[in-house]
């Protein structure tokens, strides 16, 4: 009896395993349907280290997304060579700005306008809300919405375009629906995002890309080439 509750036992963490193990290399392979998701791109900062843009749109990448500032002082030190350089491999480019709880909207906004160029095409401004490594306090809808308001009116002058929101699952559950409507870049991993409002798709966290050593985010955009060419199109 001893035994064979120990054989059931053994067997049940094999199983356990050979799941887990299905399951791992099930979400490293996921894709979202190309019919449907022609346009591939990327998010990137620094920790993705030299990038060789040229290879990474060679691998069916068409945009990137790339991190420039965070909160009032703060500079991705890659932001200016990874614009120039997917910029140079013919990639739709954008910037995006990770946007703090500790530092005033006004601030966040003069930062980013000093560092990101203008003149050029460019996809509209994200500004990046998530609770992962921000400051520990959290705002409330309204404490948060006069921020962002400090934020998206200069930036949106500027850049002359609407920016979109890119929230993770938790801020989604925390203030969707409460503070300024704009489109969302919505994070949900192997899981399409339901209802509409969302303009890009982040589907992974451990993507593979040529070009770029280790993992990397990955993306989809909601419409077809002509629509990529209208985000990505030089504003008068």
């Amino acid at each position: 009896m001893g035994k064979r509750v120990v054989f059931c036992g053994l067997a049940g963490v094999v199983v356990a395993c050979a799941i887990a193990a299905g399951a791992y290399f099930w979400f490293r392979g996921f894709s979202p349907d190309r019919a449907e998701f022609p346009i591939r791109g990327i998010d990137v900062s620094h920790h993705q280290g030299t990038i060789d843009w040229r290879r990474v749109a060679a691998d069916d990448v068409a945009f990137a997304i790339i991190k420039a500032t965070e909160g009032g002082t703060h500079v991705d030190t890659e932001f200016a060579t990874n614009l120039r350089e997917a910029r140079a491999a013919g990639l739709a480019v954008g910037a995006y700005h990770f946007f703090t709880f500790c530092r005033p909207g006004a601030d966040q906004a003069r930062n980013f306008i000093a560092v990101v160029p203008r003149g050029e095409p460019l996809l509209p401004p994200v500004v990046d809300i998530e609770f992962g490594g921000n400051c520990p306090q959290r705002p409330s809808p309204q404490q948060l919405n006069a921020e962002l308001a400090a934020f998206l009116g200069p930036v949106e002058t500027a850049f002359g375009k609407q920016a979109i929101f890119y929230l993770t699952d938790e801020a989604a559950e925390a203030y969707s629906g409460e503070i300024i409507a704009r489109r969302r870049w919505l994070r949900s991993l192997a899981i399409r995002p339901s209802g509409n409002g969302w303009i890009y798709w982040q589907y992974h966290n451990m993507g593979r890309v040529d070009g770029i050593k280790g993992d990397v985010d990955l993306n989809v955009l909601r419409g077809s080439r002509q629509t990529l060419a209208g985000l990505f199109a030089l504003t008068p």
